[in-house]
């Protein structure tokens, strides 16, 4: 999947994506996009449940997903749910986005 398809496709899961946690979804995408230009957008683990997929961000591998749940957003494996209210603090955001990106290439 080339990224702009990818990145085309997250644009349509934040568009669908009802709400605060669309909104959500956009910021922190923003965020990541903006702590690691190099960034690469996938979207992974499409199914019947989901079938639009989860919006994935790596750099030589996954640095985070971006998956909107009922009542929170989350990031990572080891999450981070933001929920509605929550202040996002950017700088500490951007980075463990870096922090993450460097580790997968040591």
């Amino acid at each position: 999947m080339s990224d702009a398809s990818a990145s085309q496709q997250i644009d349509d899961i934040v568009r669908r994506t009802a709400g605060w946690r669309g909104e959500r979804l956009s910021q922190l995408r923003a965020l990541i996009r903006g702590a690691d230009p190099a960034v690469i957008e996938e979207v992974k683990w499409k199914k019947p449940s989901r079938p639009e997929g989860v919006p994935v961000w790596s750099h030589d591998g996954i640095v985070c997903i971006g998956e909107a749940l009922k009542n929170a957003v989350r990031q990572t494996v080891r999450a981070i749910e933001f929920h509605e209210g929550d202040a996002i603090n950017g700088s500490a955001l951007k980075a463990l986005i870096l922090e993450g990106a460097r580790l997968n290439r040591s």
